[in-house]
C-alpha cells in the first residue's frame, strides 16, 4: 500500500534533477552533463555527474546512484514515500495513494508534527520572555548558556501550571485528540487535559528531517524524575530519535564523523566549542537501531561519555556493531566523572581536543586500567595483565587481540609470551554466543560470501570495453541501433543482463525497475557519460558495431577451431577482412563485412548456417 505507481513516474519526470541535487552540491555544467562534488563521500576532485535529460545520477568515486527521488532520500535520509512527497510539494503534483488510510495516516503523522511545532514556540517565548521562567534562565547562565545559545537551540520553559500549553493550542485549533496522540497532553481524572510537561525547562528533539516531534524536560526544583522525555507516540520512539541530529548531519557527512553524548546541553556544548557533528540519546542507551542511523551518516563514531560504564554493559554490541555496520568506534578521553558540558564551561579548548584526540574502544579501556593500576611489582603488574587480558579477551578479531598483547607486554615490562597465554585464557572463559560467535556469524552471513567471490568462485570476468561501449550508445542513442544489438554479441553475462532489461524499446527508467542491483548500478553510470560521437556520428555508430562484432566474432572463431570445424577457415577470412578495415578507419567497409559476420556468431560449432 502506498502512492500509485503513476504517480511516482510523474514525480520522477516532473523533477528537476539539477534543481534539486544544486541545492546540496554546487554543479557546473561540462557537455550536457552536470559535474560536482559528491555530497556522500569526501572528495576533492568532482567524481559526481548528473544527466538532466535522462534524470539521473552516478558517483564515479563511491558509486552513489539514482535520480532525484533517490537523491532526496538519501541526502535527507527520508523513507521512500517521503521523498516522493517532498517532491511532488515542489513540483505541484497531487498524489493519490492507493489505499486511502494510507493517505489518512500520513495526514495524521503531519498535524502531529504540527502540534509539537507550536508547542516549541510556546514554550520558547515562555523562556524568553516570562518571569516564572527565570530559574530556568539561571540555571542555563550557570552551565555558560547564554541567550544566544537558548535561541539556537530552541530551549523552552514549561510552566507549573495545569493547562497553559493544552489551553493554548486548543485556541490554535488544535483538537483534543491531537494533543494527547502528541505526547503534550493527557486526560487527568477530571476528564481534562493536563499539560505533560510542568516546571521544566525543555530540550525539543527533532527527527533527522527536521519535524518537532517531542521534548525532553529537566526538573530544576521540587521532586519528581530530573529528566523526562516524552512519551511514546507515533512520531516519538526514543530507541530511534538522536537530539541535535537534525542540526548536525550536515556537519556529521562533512566530518565523517558522530560525536554521542547522554545529555543535551552535552550536545549543545560540543556545538558551541566548535564540534557541530554531536548528538544525545533521548533518555536510553545507544541501540542498533541509531547505530543504522547514524551509519548512513557517517562511518565514525566518537562517544563522549564514561565509556568504563558504557563498556561493562555494551562492549559485546559495540564490538559486533563495528563489524556488521563496518563502523569505526573510537571514545573521547574525558576527565573521570566530567561531561561535555562541565568540561566545555572551564576550558572548550579542552573539550575540543578530548574529541580530537578520542581513541578506538578497547585502547581507551585498557588504558584506563593500566593507568589506574599498581606498577611497582611484577606481581601488581600481572595482577594489571590480567584485568587488562579480560578486556582484550572480548575483541573478536585474533589479529587485533595480538596487537594488544604486543602493547601490553610492552608497557607492563611482563614476557610477551605470558600475556598472550593470559589473553588466550581469557578468550577461552568469554561465554559460548558472546562477542565472538556474533562475529564469526557476521562473517558468515556475508563475509564468507564476498571472500568466495573474490576467490573467483563463480566470479564473472570483468566486462569488455567494447561491449560496455555498445551498451552505452544503446543507452543514450537506442534509435541508432535498433534491431542491431543482439544477446549473443555479448559475453558478459552483468552486461547482457543489462541489455536484456533495456529491452529492444530501450526504455532506460523501465529498464532499471527490471534489472537487478549489479546491472542497474551499470546502467546507472553509463546514463551519466556521454558517447563521444564526435562530428560524424554514423562512423562512430559503426566504430562501436564493428569492435562489438570482432570481440564476439573471435569467441566463435575459438570455438570452431577447438571443435575441429573445417568452416574455421571461412570465417576467419572474413574477420581479417573486417580488421584491414577496421584498422585504416574505413567503418563503412568493416560494417558491411561486420554484418556477414553476425550469423556466424548466432549458430553454434557444426550447426549449418
Amino acid at each position: 500500500m502506498g502512492i500509485l505507481d503513476e504517480d511516482v513516474v510523474r514525480v520522477r519526470e516532473a523533477a528537476d534533477i539539477v534543481a534539486t541535487i544544486s541545492e546540496h552540491v554546487a554543479l557546473r555544467k561540462v557537455g550536457r552533463r552536470y559535474q560536482g562534488l559528491c555530497p556522500f563521500h569526501t572528495e576533492k576532485s568532482p567524481s559526481f555527474s548528473v544527466n538532466p535529460e535522462l534524470g539521473l545520477y552516478y558517483c564515479f568515486g563511491c558509486g552513489a546512484r539514482g535520480d532525484a527521488i533517490t537523491f532526496v532520500r538519501e541526502v535527507e535520509h527520508l523513507d521512500f514515500p517521503e521523498a516522493v512527497e517532498r517532491l511532488a510539494s515542489r513540483t505541484g503534483i497531487s498524489l493519490r495513494y492507493d489505499d486511502a488510510a494510507v493517505g489518512k495516516e500520513r495526514k495524521r503523522r503531519d498535524r502531529l508534527v504540527e502540534a509539537v511545532s507550536a508547542a516549541v514556540d510556546f514554550y520558547h517565548r515562555r523562556l524568553l520572555e516570562e518571569p516564572d521562567a527565570g530559574v530556568a534562565r539561571r540555571y542555563l547562565r550557570s552551565r555558560g548558556f547564554d541567550g544566544d545559545a537558548a535561541r539556537r537551540f530552541l530551549l523552552g520553559w514549561a510552566p507549573d501550571g495545569f493547562d497553559a500549553l493544552s489551553n493554548e493550542l486548543q485556541r490554535q485549533s488544535f483538537a483534543r485528540d491531537d494533543l494527547v496522540a502528541a505526547g503534550l497532553s493527557f486526560v487527568n481524572k477530571a476528564n481534562k487535559l493536563q499539560d505533560q510537561f510542568r516546571a521544566r525547562l525543555l530540550f525539543p528533539i527533532y527527527d533527522a528531517r527536521g519535524g518537532a516531534v517531542g521534548f525532553g524536560g529537566r526538573l530544576l526544583s521540587g521532586d519528581g524524575p530530573k529528566y523526562k522525555n516524552s512519551p511514546e507516540t507515533p512520531i516519538y520512539q526514543k530507541s530511534r530519535l538522536l537530539y541535535g541530529l537534525n542540526w548536525a548531519k550536515e556537519e556529521i557527512v562533512i566530518r565523517g564523523s558522530t560525536i554521542v553524548c547522554e545529555g543535551y546541553t552535552d550536545v549543545m556544548a560540543l556545538a558551541l566549542s566548535g564540534e557541530p557533528n554531536a548528538v544525545a540519546t533521548c533518555g536510553t542507551a545507544l541501540t542498533e537501531d541509531h547505530v543504522r542511523l547514524l551509519k548512513s551518516f557517517a562511518p565514525s563514531v566518537v562517544l563522549a561519555y564514561d565509556a568504563d560504564a558504557a563498556g561493562q554493559a555494551a562492549a559485546e554490541r559495540f564490538y559486533q556493531w563495528e563489524q556488521r555496520y563496518n563502523l569505526s568506534l573510537h571514545v573521547a578521553a574525558l576527565p573521570a566523572g566530567r561531561d561535555p558540558a562541565d568540561v566545555w564551561r572551564d576550558d572548550p579548548a579542552a573539550l575540543a581536543a578530548a574529541v580530537r584526540d578520542a581513541r578506538p574502544f578497547l585502547e581507551f579501556r585498557v588504558d584506563r586500567i593500566v593507568l589506574a593500576g599498581d606498577l611497582s611489582s611484577l606481581e601488581a603488574r600481572a595482577a594489571v595483565a590480567e584485568r587488562a587480558a579480560a578486556l582484550v579477551a572480548e575483541h573478536p578479531s585474533e589479529l587485533v587481540r595480538d596487537q594488544y598483547v604486543v602493547q601490553l607486554a610492552e608497557r607492563l615490562s611482563l614476557d610477551i609470551e605470558a600475556v598472550r597465554s593470559a589473553v588466550t585464557r581469557a578468550v577461552r572463559r568469554v561465554p559460548i554466543g558472546g562477542s565472538r560467535t556474533a562475529y564469526s556469524g557476521a562473517q558468515s552471513a556475508g563475509g564468507t560470501e564476498r571472500a568466495a567471490a573474490m576467490a573467483g568462485a563463480g566470479r564473472a570476468p570483468d566486462p569488455d570495453r567494447r561491449e560496455v561501449e555498445a551498451l552505452r550508445l544503446a543507452v543514450h542513442e537506442p534509435e541508432r541501433l535498433s534491431g542491431r544489438l543482439i544477446p549473443e554479441l555479448f559475453g558478459n553475462p552483468l552486461v547482457r543482463g543489462a541489455l536484456d532489461a533495456l529491452g529492444p524499446e530501450g526504455d532506460l527508467h523501465a529498464a532499471l525497475t527490471r534489472a537487478n542491483d549489479e546491472e542497474r548500478a551499470l546502467l546507472e553510470r553509463l546514463a551519466v557519460e556521454e558517447p563521444p560521437m564526435g562530428e560524424d556520428p554514423d562512423a562512430y555508430v559503426a566504430s562501436v558495431m564493428v569492435q562489438l562484432v570482432e570481440s564476439s566474432a573471435r569467441r566463435r572463431l575459438d570455438e570452431l577451431v577447438r571443435a575441429g570445424d573445417d568452416s574455421a577457415s571461412e570465417m576467419k577470412h572474413l574477420l581479417d577482412e573486417l580488421v584491414t578495415a577496421r584498422t585504416v578507419s574505413s567503418w563503412s567497409a568493416a560494417n558491411r563485412v561486420a554484418d556477414q559476420l553476425v550469423p556466424w556468431v548466432l549458430v553454434s560449432p557444426k550447426e549449418p548456417r
